[in-house]
């Protein structure tokens, strides 16, 4: 990579600076310039091989550069970084012809492994993806999809990726982890944004009316029939349907899917005429399908038709540096929908809700928030206010190797709080909580020798939260 040049830009000069040195010894050619403006200028008579920009800069922004610099240089692929880790920013860098995506704050390993990427990517394919142009979007309109975790920022770089594209896209996840609004979210940032999306949950119809949901019937098909009905296919002609939970679908019925993929047709029920649609196909399931297809109870061939993009959207375990996020977001939707003062989580209350496992995942967040917007007493909450069953069910601390009281630190800790609540103290968890994290941080990088990544690892955490963390609580590394 010795020839290969980047080009760096950035209004924060310890962005420019720290990107600049870890490019440098990777091998990259580094110039840094401060305006979006200076980039355009210099592109007129000279190219980079790739370009490093944030999004929010005075004067043109990083969506806008990356947009003209694809009009002067079509091939240079461009990176877009920014601090507002949001599913609209993945999508709009994307849809400005953007390389990749890359939220701050960011491991600079990370930074280097996909510049080195788009390096060989332009070798290859010729950096940027196809220039094919995609539905407009509503500006106005907000999303009930948040997060800053590092497994939700692949969720947002997929949604971004499949903006411009058609294709068939299956969605995995456990139930509760907001499968459909995923679903929601590809259509709208679509070209077929602006038809209809119909969603037809497979668990929830009986069998023998699954055929008449999705391909609709004729008047006197059956007993009841008294009028023509047009199924969810016909209803989604132009448009998205979104097959939830296709894993308890029947066999038969798996059978009619399958043909409508393959001819792009189909009869209604008692239908002797044909009806075409262009509908594209999204699915989601919390099952496995492929043991389903090696149990012989889901087509193997229909597997592989529905099987072309997959999407995980993670459980709340494994991204609960989002729990205070999301429940900002729903305590402010419970007190629109159901009136009185928006709540406010205490330090208390927000680290026993991190520290659940959340088997309802998202929707069980939601439940909770809805439940303490209605029966919390004051505007704070409190970690007694809490319903019942989530504080009994909170993470107990390990247990000491010490059978006695002694020295064992849990002992410590709560003689410690003992003396604190005597002595007229009161939010001790804010008090406990950042100095227990600063010690586990401390002690992780000491046994790691200052290497972030495997410190992040041996606590439990992403890099983006050890990052964050380390900012949080001013820790030097």
């Amino acid at each position: 990579m010795a020839h290969e040049r980047v080009w760096v830009v950035d209004d924060d000069r310890s962005i420019r600076w720290v990107l600049e040195r870890a490019l440098s010894q990777a091998g990259f050619r580094v110039e840094c310039f401060e305006r979006a403006r200076d980039v355009l200028e210099r592109a007129r008579d000279d190219v980079p091989d790739v370009v490093v920009s944030d999004i929010r800069m005075p004067g043109i922004n990083g969506l806008e550069m990356s947009s003209a610099l694809g009009e002067i240089h079509p091939h240079v692929p461009v990176i877009i970084t920014t601090a507002h880790s949001d599913l609209e920013s993945a999508v709009n860098s994307y849809q400005s012809g953007a390389f990749e995506y890359l939220p701050k704050p960011f491991d600079v390993d990370e930074a280097v492994a996909k510049v080195t990427r788009a390096v060989r990517a332009r070798a290859s394919r010729g950096g940027r993806g196809a220039t094919a142009s995609v539905a407009e979007t509503d500006a106005n309109v907000t999303s009930d999809i948040v997060g800053k975790a590092p497994a939700m920022q692949e969720v947002f770089r997929a949604i971004g990726r499949l903006a411009r594209s058609n294709i068939t896209v299956m969605i995995e996840g456990a139930s509760g982890t907001g499968k459909e609004l995923v679903a929601r979210a590809l259509h709208r940032h679509s070209p077929r944004g602006r038809g209809a999306m119909v969603a037809l949950n497979m668990a929830a119809i009986p069998a023998d009316l699954i055929e008449s949901e999705l391909f609709g019937h004729e008047r006197g098909a059956f007993t009841g029939a008294r009028e023509q009905r047009l199924g969810r296919f016909e209803q989604a002609s132009g448009g998205t349907l979104f097959l939830d939970e296709i894993g308890d679908m029947p066999g038969e019925a798996q059978t009619r899917l399958l043909r409508v993929l393959a001819e792009g047709e189909f009869f209604r029920v008692g239908g002797r005429e044909s009806v075409k649609v262009d509908v594209r196909i999204i699915t989601a399931t919390h099952r496995d399908l492929r043991a389903l297809v090696v149990e012989g109870r889901f087509r193997e061939d229909l597997y592989h038709r529905l099987n072309v993009i997959r999407v995980r959207v993670p459980a709340l375990a494994e991204r609960r540096e989002d729990i205070p996020l999301l429940a900002e977001l729903f305590l402010a939707n419970a007190a629109r929908e159901f009136g009185g003062e928006r709540k406010v989580l205490r330090a208390d209350a927000m680290a026993l809700l991190q520290s659940l496992d959340w088997p309802g995942n998202v929707r069980q967040l939601e439940n909770t928030c809805n439940w303490l917007t209605v029966m919390a007493p004051g505007r704070e909450v409190h970690a007694s206010d809490l319903p019942p069953e989530l504080r009994t069910s909170a993470v107990e601390l390990p247990a000491s190797e010490d059978d006695g009281e002694g020295d064992s630190w849990q002992a410590l800790l709560a003689d410690w709080a003992e003396r604190k609540l005597k002595a007229g103290g009161r939010a001790i968890l804010d008090e406990a909580t950042p100095a227990f994290e600063t010690a586990m941080i401390r002690v992780a990088l000491k046994h790691t020798r200052g290497r972030r990544r495997d410190a992040a690892d041996l606590l439990g955490w992403g890099r983006n939260t050890l990052t964050r963390k380390l900012a949080e609580l001013n820790i030097d590394a």
